[in-house]
């Protein structure tokens, strides 16, 4: 288990998958304490959802060590909502696969529902339902599960510029609310930097961590502030730098 404060402690993790193929993590190390936001930022096939499917006990590492203070709960980009359930019902899934009461599981459900701004959403459907409101029950589902660690896997990816920017707010309101600890993978640069307390660059072929930022920008951030976009202007000429090298 990781120490009181730690809620991931990788130490010098490598991943490779057989002998014949390439290191794909090669010694990360790294600390994310309880209720931070750290965003991982890298060129496709750098590594990352690697790395978030070791710390979710899904795959193991070649070598090196991970400790969590808990099993974390994984959020892909395809919210992967049961299309046969209604919102609600999806969600009183999570809630009885977590042990929750029978006799609670419903409320429990909608209160989680309000929480992502979707009362009126129980008894819809996914086909009903537009992307962002998917993708907020999809949320919804997660915290279900009452874990103190969310890894969140590019899940804004697929949604179109103001969606996302309001589910940059939703899910800042429920970090706060919840303190929850957030790792989120994302290619979008600016998106890191709104949302993240600590941004890490990661390399390619093999996946290395190369630089961090802390973010200190002041809050409410906007994803077209000034501020964000000359850090994410820096990030960005450290990322194409590292894509070029590898090119």
């Amino acid at each position: 288990m990781a120490t009181a404060n730690l809620a991931v402690d990788l130490s010098n993790l490598s991943k490779q998958f057989d002998k014949k193929s390439p290191v794909v993590l090669d010694g990360l190390s790294l600390t994310v304490n309880r209720g931070e936001f750290v965003c991982l930022l890298g060129a496709s096939g750098c590594g990352k959802s690697t790395l978030l499917n070791i710390l979710a006990e899904l795959d193991l590492p070649t070598s090196g060590s991970v400790k969590v203070s808990e099993p974390p709960t994984l959020m892909f980009q395809d919210a992967a909502l049961m299309p046969w359930l209604t919102a609600g019902e999806n969600i009183e899934l999570a809630l009885r696969i977590s042990g929750y009461e029978k006799s609670g599981r419903k409320k429990r459900a909608q209160e989680l529902l309000e929480l992502v701004h979707l009362p009126a959403s129980f008894d819809k459907r996914p086909h009903e339902l537009s992307g962002g409101m998917r993708q907020r029950v999809s949320i919804a589902r997660a915290l279900a599960q009452e874990r103190g660690i969310l890894l969140m896997d590019e899940p804004f990816a697929a949604l179109d510029a103001i969606t996302r920017d309001f589910l940059h707010e939703e899910l800042l309101q429920i970090w706060k609310q919840t303190e929850l600890t957030v790792i989120f993978v994302t290619h979008n640069v600016r998106e890191a930097v709104r949302l993240g307390q600590r941004v890490l660059l990661m390399s390619s072929k093999p996946g290395r961590f190369l630089k961090e930022w802390s973010i200190n920008l002041p809050e409410p951030r906007r994803i077209d502030a000034p501020e964000v976009a000359n850090l994410a202007s820096e990030i960005t000429d450290h990322l194409r730098n590292e894509i070029k090298r590898h090119g």
